[in-house]
């Protein structure tokens, strides 16, 4: 989102609610890619996203957001957070320094499974890792693009 639409979404958490569900809806149609998409899901990739990420020692966390939206209500699994354009910058290039493969290198589901990443029923079967490359794969153009446009951003879990 814009900055002047985090700012308002900072003084009226519903209107930022009610924003994000219409352009959730008007992209369930479209599907545009990540570079041209306002909204990205990750699906339940998440937890497994972050994991990976806090692992590789990576400065911003684009998975639940740095800093909290006051006075919000529950979104899902609680209140929306943000990250500002310049930590938006920041996350894109870094993101733009690890590849998928560097991400999971040396890391197995067996991994994610003892440190009870979610969904870990996933990783107790020994599903491979693609499903959360995948979604990182989304993440880098998405930050990018909103990199470029100076853009800020709002994380919650749905």
């Amino acid at each position: 989102m814009t900055p002047a639409e985090l700012t308002r979404v900072l003084g009226d958490p519903e209107w930022g609610l009610a924003l994000v569900a219409r352009r959730r809806e008007a992209e369930a149609a479209a599907a545009p890619e990540p570079e041209r998409a306002r909204c990205l899901d990750v699906d339940k990739s998440w937890d497994a996203l972050g994991f990976l990420l806090r692992r590789a020692g990576f400065p911003v966390d684009v998975v639940h957001g740095e800093e909290a939206v006051p006075d919000a209500e529950d979104w899902g699994y609680g209140p929306p957070r943000y990250l500002t354009p310049e930590r938006v910058r920041a996350a894109a290039e870094a993101l733009a320094e690890i590849p998928a493969s560097s991400l999971t290198a040396g890391v197995g589901p067996e991994d994610l499974a003892k440190a009870e990443v979610y969904p870990t029923i996933v990783w107790e079967r020994g599903e491979p890792l693609d499903y959360v490359t995948d979604y990182y794969a989304l993440l880098r153009p998405f930050f990018g693009a909103a990199a470029e446009k100076g853009d800020a951003m709002l994380m919650w879990l749905g």
